[in-house]
Formats: C-alpha cells, structure tokens, sequence
C-alpha cells in the first residue's frame, strides 16, 4: 500500500504543477448555460457547481492550492522544528528550559484556533494561511528533535569529535542533524496532509486563500446541495479522501523503513 501510495502521490504532484495542462478550462471560469450539470455532462466531466464552474478543473487547481500550502508550511515548520530543537537540546541549561517553555505555550494553543485567529488579523491571503498552518504545526517536531538530540550527543561518535577538538556548531550540524533527521522525516510525512486538512478545514469556515479554488471550499458548498445536486460533494469529498490516505499510508511505509523492529527489517 505504501507504494501504491508512492505513486498516486507522485501522480498529484504532477497535477498540480501542470495544473492549467491538466484542468480543461480556468477554475473561474462560469457556463451560465450548465449550471448545476450532473456527472458526464458534455464538456464536463464532473459536472458543473451553481455559477457553471467545471468541477474537474477546480478539483485540479483546489489540490494545486492544498499542496503548495501544506508544501510552503511544512518546510517553515521544519526550519523552526530543527531550529529550536537542536539548540535546546544540544546547549541544554537555560537556552533549554526558555525554548521549551515557548514552545509548551505555543503547544497549549488549540491548533485550529490559533489559526482562525491569525487568519482573521491577517486577512484570507496566501501567505497569512500558510503561516498559520506552519505556526502551529512546529511544536511537535522541536520536541522530537530535542529529544534525538538529548539522546544522540552522548553517543560515542559525538564524544569521539569532541576528542578530536570539533566545536559545538560542527558537531551539531554535521554529526547530531544528520542522525536526528530519520525521525523527523517520518513526522513531516504525517504533517503534509495534516496541513491539507487544515488548509480545508479554514476554508469550510470561509476563512481560506481568498479568489483560489479550494476542496474544503468546494465541500462546504456541496454540502447545500447534497440531495438535489450530490456530485457537487462527492467529487471533492473522495478526492480529498484519496488524498489524505495516500500521504498517510506513505507515511506508514516511511515509518517502517526506519523503524528496525517492523517485520519487513527483522
């Protein structure tokens, strides 16, 4: 499953990038003439929304909007995750206990209030979604990194290079980051379509990336017309299904293949 998931993931990626190849017309574009067409209407595929959006084209760019979000976030998220995870746990003492204790702050925030919060000051932009969903989703992995860190800087090569008279910003970048990234890894495979998911849950609440096509938009929308138009829902309900269990059961292969107690290492 992990692999299939490989490619399907693989497959979405490249959807998004070559959105516009991919999707038959612009996702703003209106037909007033097939409002609310059903699945295999001529000239469109999925059928039609109620200003005549094609679905297809707005499934392809709402998942163009997710990734590049949860993408942009992620990699915010790491920076400050190893950021703050290998100082504290490297230079211990009072840098440890200020990070940390910033970091249970931030911890005790409910993830997607702290995000209502800072999209409604910031306003529904690209760059205010995406920093709310990277704020809050840090903590977790600084923990993680501080905790192989802790753990990694007693090991005997770490000791051995201080023998040899290697500095603390050497040995922590070149022989603790290394060693501290299989970890880090696994989570962030988790993290991607958490942050999909909150990408989606914003925009239900109409609080996503104003003007840009959006799945939790889309499904908000559906949700209205689920009796008398069902395929306005069911469109990007399972492609956001499909979604979210590709990136999670590639998340579980890439927990095994560093995990040395699964089955498939023994």
């Amino acid at each position: 499953m992990a692999f299939i998931s490989l490619w399907v993931v693989l497959v979405l990626l490249l959807v998004a990038i070559f959105a516009p190849l991919v999707a038959p017309y612009p996702p703003q574009t209106t037909d007033y003439g097939q409002q609310l067409a059903p699945i295999g209407s001529p000239g469109h595929p999925l059928g039609t929304d109620t200003l005549g959006r094609d679905i297809l084209s707005r499934l392809v760019y709402g998942f163009r909007t997710a990734f590049l979000v949860a993408f942009v976030a992620e990699v915010i998220s790491v920076v400050v995750a190893l950021s703050v995870g290998v100082v504290a746990g490297y230079r211990g003492g009072r840098a440890d206990g200020a990070l940390m204790a910033a970091t249970d702050i931030m911890y005790a925030f409910p993830t997607y209030l702290f995000a209502v919060l800072l999209v409604t000051v910031f306003g529904r932009n690209f760059w205010s979604v995406m920093a709310a969903i990277a704020v809050a989703g840090w903590v977790t992995q600084a923990r993680l990194v501080r905790a192989q860190v802790m753990t990694l800087k007693k090991r005997d090569f770490v000791e051995a290079a201080q023998g040899m008279g290697a500095k603390g910003p050497t040995i922590a970048t070149r022989y603790i980051l290394p060693n501290a990234l299989g970890p880090l890894l696994v989570t962030t495979s988790f993290a991607v379509p958490a942050a999909i998911t909150t990408e989606a849950g914003l925009s239900m609440l109409g609080l996503g990336i104003a003007d840009m096509p959006s799945w939790g938009a889309m499904i908000n929308e559906g949700v209205r017309f689920a009796t008398s138009s069902p395929h306005m829902i069911i469109s990007p309900a399972i492609a956001f299904a499909v979604t979210l269990l590709a990136f999670t059961w590639m998340g579980d292969g890439v927990r095994d293949a560093f995990d040395i107690t699964s089955e498939g290492r023994r």
